[in-house]
């Protein structure tokens, strides 16, 4: 069986260490991108099962980067999850958002709701 891969779009390197480390343990491939990369780009390039982006990146937002992902008619299948540290999970949705977390948030809501999106493909 092969392994659901997650591209990890986190500007913060504490989070995306932490992230990396708790997704593999639990049987995740995973995927992290640096904090200005195109993400539709690497999308395209790594074909991800569920794509965690945040909705503040360092020079970029998650909700434009969404908005490009959902209109772009070969990756707009893409399972993405937000996360922030904001509640606008409501926001999130309207964008096309599979799922949000409202950071901080426990490692099993992360793993539910990634197992869940995924599944739901």
């Amino acid at each position: 069986m092969t392994k659901t891969k997650v591209l990890l779009a986190e500007d913060d390197p504490t989070m995306v260490s932490l992230l990396t480390t708790l997704l593999k343990m639990e049987g995740f491939q995973v995927v992290a991108l640096h904090a200005d990369e195109d993400v539709p780009a690497a999308v395209r390039k790594e074909s991800p099962d569920v794509l965690l982006m945040d909705v503040h990146l360092l020079h970029q937002s998650g909700l434009e980067i969404l908005e490009k992902i959902r209109t772009s008619a070969d990756i707009s299948h893409t399972r993405v999850v937000m996360s922030s540290g904001a509640n606008v999970r409501e926001e999130c949705f309207n964008h096309g958002a599979n799922g949000f977390l409202l950071k901080p948030y426990m490692p099993d809501e992360l793993i539910t709701i990634l197992k869940k999106t995924v599944n739901s493909a």
